[in-house]
């Protein structure tokens, strides 16, 4: 069974995160601080602003990819906070993982030579520009479009369906980059530092999931509701 499902907005913030470790980094995107002490969900997101419906339904995401979430649980949710949410997200992963990846990954690189460093170093840069693709195409051409729909504005050049079929898992290019770092690179080749840097990628990649689906499940079917208006 998945705790998460117990948890409410009377719960503490604590526990919750205690639970589940994998829901602290999300707290600085939602502008939430660390020292809350042992306020409740509903505190702490009053405090800060932030719907706590929106922030569970995130953390349910986050701890459970096979969640189902429903339309009554969408329209029973104040979105405001969804759209800064996500920029907030893309901030997190261009600022501050990839540039902790790339300094640890540049020593393995360094230490495995034309043979393997030029090819992780390929791997590793062709992710990275599909992932900084991705996150233009959202910042520029989705997220105007649904600020837009909130205001009342109609648009013929674009549907939230065009985003749903070109939606690509950008996470499925780490594959090589892993298979070189545990399976083919030589043991004796910076091995700590494999650890480190493979659990990294590992947890990058699984926030990137829980990201995807995010934007699947709620971002996708809120803009949908948005759009019904207009098509009937």
């Amino acid at each position: 069974m998945n705790t998460i499902l117990t948890y409410s907005e009377k719960s503490k913030l604590y526990e919750l995160i205690a639970t589940n470790p994998k829901l602290l980094p999300l707290l600085p995107r939602f502008g939430i601080q660390l020292g809350f002490g042992d306020h409740s969900v509903a505190e702490v997101c009053k405090a800060n602003s932030v719907d706590t419906r929106l922030f569970l339904l995130i953390c349910r995401i986050y701890t459970n990819e096979k969640v189902t979430i429903l339309p009554k649980d969408i329209e029973a949710i104040n979105m405001d906070g969804l759209l800064p949410y996500l920029l907030a997200s893309h901030k997190y992963y261009l600022d501050e993982r990839f540039p902790h990846i790339e300094e640890h990954l540049q020593h393995i690189i360094d230490a495995g030579g034309a043979k393997y460093g030029n090819m992780l170093s390929h791997f590793y840069t062709e992710y990275k520009q599909e992932v900084e693709k991705h996150f233009k195409y959202e910042e520029e051409e989705v997220f105007p479009y649904i600020e837009a729909l909130r205001k009342g504005q109609t648009s013929t050049n674009f549907s939230i369906e065009q985003f749903r079929n070109n939606h690509s898992n950008i996470e499925d290019a780490l594959e090589d980059m892993m298979n070189i770092l545990i399976k083919y690179l030589p043991g004796d080749i910076l091995p700590k530092e494999r650890v480190e840097i493979s659990a990294d990628i590992i947890e990058l990649s699984a926030d990137l999931i829980s990201h995807s689906l995010i934007e699947d499940q709620i971002l996708i079917p809120y803009v949908e509701t948005l759009e019904k208006p207009n098509h009937e």
